[in-house]
């Protein structure tokens, strides 16, 4: 029987989904993209080698895998190019291995340009976007007038409707950024160029999935970001610029809910946080430090430090409602392993309140304290142990007690990088 299964993150991003596409692959036969940009960046270490992924599915490695970027990302062509070519050039076959939804928007250099240019004028009340240009992208996209895909088939259309959209954005860099504008002749010679190597790979994606879907071939929809930067439903505005949770994978890829099996929320033993925003159980202290440390928390794509803070259960519940979530991945146990007292945030206090739900207003959850619980650490390695029966007593009790607190259970436990650093106790395809 087959399954199409969702994988997530349930906090800000950077959990650790990466090397779970990565493991899961083995049993599909197509891993989607269906939302974001190459603003995510997804390590993934394979026999020691690392390799991070940007815009390009987790399953790209994978021999006799086929993917897909659905017409919820936004790509940027210089990116996507970049990358195809890393890629390439270590023998993966990108081209017979990928195909781009024609829906999908084109993410162009005003973008950037316009992105940069406004977290600059903000100064101290800046975002923290990545600068890569995905919410001006995204902007265009719901005003109807972006690019898309499809009218890599249109020249003629294309460069009328570049046009617009370049008169549009100099505008704005001229008059209220007071930056250069951007020649419409340079972006568009280079975008045709780039449309000779792009347009083969384009297809409908819609089309295709529901092929592999009457096949009943497995699918794996993989989400980028976290639950919390969903534009509608995180920590507004300090979030990213598409829906992460798990709606976006219809909206995404035109694949309907119903037909959705599974939905695997991926959480570390911890949280982070990279940028601006509300920040409940963030540690400012030497144990804060010591976690970033020993999960070398800084960003694949950007190399920015991550704020770092104790496991959240309020935050995690909210993951569970929205995403519908069957069970959870819990990541990076082992950077816990030296710690003599874990603390696990159950509640909050709010003006004299005890809150056991997330508040949805930023200026209450930025009032928030949390309200904690202390268990024993283990203080033995858990690193790279791959049977729950060989875990420390301890670490099966906080990771039993984790499951708790969140209402869902624990199938997959990862203990480390590697592809093999992996407790399965229960598969998703299997």
């Amino acid at each position: 029987m087959s399954k199409n299964v969702v994988i997530l993150g349930t906090q800000w991003g950077d959990e650790g989904k990466g090397k779970l596409v990565d493991l899961l692959c083995e049993q599909a036969a197509a891993v989607v993209r269906y939302q974001g940009g190459h603003n995510a960046g997804h390590t993934l270490i394979i026999n020691g080698e690392k390799t991070v992924l940007r815009l390009m599915p987790s399953g790209i490695l994978h021999d006799g895998v086929q993917c897909f970027i659905g017409n919820g990302v936004v790509l940027s062509p210089d990116a996507f190019l970049q990358e195809m070519s890393e890629l390439e050039n270590r023998g993966v076959p990108v081209a017979q291995r990928l195909r781009i939804s024609s829906a999908c928007s084109v993410l162009l250099p005003y973008h950037i340009l316009v992105d940069q240019a406004r977290e600059k004028a903000r100064g101290n009340n800046k975002i923290g976007t990545t600068g890569r240009g995905i919410g001006p992208c995204y902007e265009d996209k719901v005003a109807r007038r972006g690019i898309r895909m499809m009218d890599f088939f249109h020249l003629d259309q294309l460069s009328e409707k570049l046009k617009a959209l370049a008169d549009y954005h100099n505008f704005q860099l001229k008059n209220y950024f007071q930056q250069e504008e951007l020649s419409f002749e340079i972006v568009f010679e280079k975008l045709k160029t780039q449309i000779e190597k792009i347009r083969p790979l384009i297809v409908d994606v819609t089309a295709r999935l529901s092929a592999l879907k009457q096949a009943k071939k497995n699918i794996l929809f993989e989400g980028a970001q976290g639950t919390l930067l969903d534009i509608d439903l995180g920590t507004y505005p300090f979030v990213t610029s598409s829906n992460t949770t798990a709606g976006a994978v219809s909206t995404g890829t035109g694949f309907g809910p119903r037909y959705i099996d599974a939905v695997l929320g991926v959480t570390k033993a911890y949280v982070t946080r990279v940028g601006s925003g509300p920040f409940p159980t963030e540690l400012h202290d030497e144990t804060g430090k010591l976690i970033a440390e020993r999960g070398k928390e800084f960003g694949s794509v950007t190399g920015r430090p991550r704020r770092c803070g104790w496991f959240d259960a309020v935050l995690m519940r909210r993951a569970v409602v929205v995403n519908s979530l069957s069970s959870l991945v819990l990541t990076k146990l082992d950077v816990l392993d030296t710690l003599s007292e874990i603390k696990i945030c159950n509640a909050y206090r709010y003006r004299g309140e005890i809150l056991r739900d997330l508040p949805m207003d930023l200026c209450d959850l930025e009032a928030c304290e949390p309200i904690y619980e202390s268990m024993p650490g283990w203080q033995s390695s858990t690193f790279g142990v791959t049977t729950l029966e060989n875990m420390p007593p301890l670490a099966k009790n906080y990771i039993s007690h984790l499951e708790k607190l969140c209402g869902v259970p624990v199938d997959i436990i990862s203990t480390g990088p590697d592809r093999d650093h992996t407790i399965i106790l229960k598969h998703p395809f299997t």
